[in-house]
């Protein structure tokens, strides 16, 4: 292992039962998982890292029938669960117990308040605080194999055993910044139901290319993603392996009317072949018979054009604040969340979250003509109106 902190390989019940003991009174712990997903629906889980300053352990979650006691601890209310990039970890435990761990910390969504990029990757993070080079030779590595080799078990126990040590320093100054709770919402975001417990009729929403259907089109979309997602669920096989979104979007685009015309969509050549053609002729079908969908999101904020001036004047008052607080302009707010703000679309990232504890308030008042920005001994400054 990397460093002298204790390391436990836990694959029976028996050891499970005592390091849960061992660490139900903590009031918090790292956590990390790993699992493979590239020929399911569903995450497989393969293995689960917990720890804490002292200790860290890799669950061998395959050796191993009932988890009950480390579930315990990850959904004890009291514990507070920190993790790394946590949206796939946490989809993970919905998948497994139709909850979710809460409540949690992010170090990746906590990052940017201290100065890190958005999204940063963990590798940096534990370099740039612990001065530690961690080894990437087991990132594709295959965790539904056994037996689990030395090397692939001491780069898990890393992803906890680091973490551990990022927490309380990055917590720390957080607090000293008097920050920490910007980040309450974000957090709370995170273990949101709805955020992994998608209906079925929702699905299209993931595919970006449905934004320029409208119409039938539109509906066809909607319902041939809804069957896909449906197939896949069913099957436990990857969403692209019954159909990719490509083919999904072209044939809502085509609306074949046979299977002579389904035929000669080329993006739905290959793995798919004629096994769903039935299928997706009878959705497309359907789509036909039902009135036109109504895409009330677009109605809901006036879509005109912004006068690119004022954005440029709230830039000004984007970049004033974040050199007073440190932190880079462009993770701050974009020229698009600005744009978002003056059209008064509350969704604008700039007016939620951190942001909004940051900068959000400014940006209101400045739209609503409370605050302007003049020049005093040659630097920006913010007056009241």
């Amino acid at each position: 292992m990397s460093d002298s902190s204790n390391f436990l390989f836990i694959d029976n019940a028996d050891a499970l039962n005592a390091l849960c003991q061992q660490l139900r009174d903590e009031p918090w712990l790292a956590v990390d998982t790993e699992f493979v997903r590239d020929r399911t629906y569903y995450p497989e889980f393969c293995l689960l890292q917990i720890g804490n300053q002292t200790l860290s352990a890799c669950i061998d979650v395959l050796a191993i029938d009932d988890l009950s006691p480390v579930l315990e601890l990850l959904f004890n209310p009291n514990c507070l669960k920190v993790f790394h990039a946590a949206t796939q970890d946490l989809e993970l435990f919905f998948h497994l117990c139709q909850r979710i761990p809460a409540p949690v910390f992010d170090t990746q969504v906590a990052a940017p308040l201290l100065g890190f990029a958005e999204q940063v990757g963990y590798a940096t993070l534990v370099n740039q605080y612990l001065g530690v080079q961690l080894a990437k030779g087991q990132q594709r590595t295959d965790w539904s194999k056994r037996p689990l080799s030395q090397a692939q078990l001491s780069y898990a126990a890393d992803d906890v055993r680091y973490l551990a040590q990022l927490y309380p320093a990055m917590s720390g100054r957080l607090q000293q910044l008097q920050r920490l709770e910007w980040l309450s919402d974000d957090f709370s975001q995170l273990v949101r139901i709805d955020k992994y417990d998608i209906p079925v009729d929702e699905s299209w929403r993931r595919i970006k290319a449905t934004k320029k259907l409208k119409g039938t089109r539109l509906r066809a979309a909607q319902r041939l993603a809804a069957w896909r997602e449906r197939t896949a669920r069913s099957a436990n096989k990857p969403r692209s392996w019954i159909v990719r979104d490509d083919a999904l979007i072209d044939v809502a685009t085509m609306l074949p009317a046979d299977r002579d015309s389904l035929s000669r969509v080329r993006s739905l050549k290959g793995r798919s072949g004629e096994r769903y053609y039935d299928m997706l002729l009878a959705e497309v079908e359907a789509a036909k018979l039902e009135p036109a969908p109504a895409r009330v999101e677009d109605k809901q904020v006036n879509a005109e054009p912004v006068d690119a001036a004022l954005v440029d004047l709230l830039m000004a008052l984007v970049q004033l604040r974040a050199e007073e607080h440190q932190i880079n302009a462009n993770l701050l707010a974009s020229r698009k969340a600005l744009e978002q703000a003056l059209r008064g679309d509350n969704r604008s990232l700039v007016l939620n979250g951190w942001r909004a504890q940051l900068i959000g308030g400014d940006i209101q008042r400045m739209i609503n003509g409370e605050l302007a920005l003049s020049i005093k001994d040659k630097r920006l400054a913010i007056s009241q109106i």
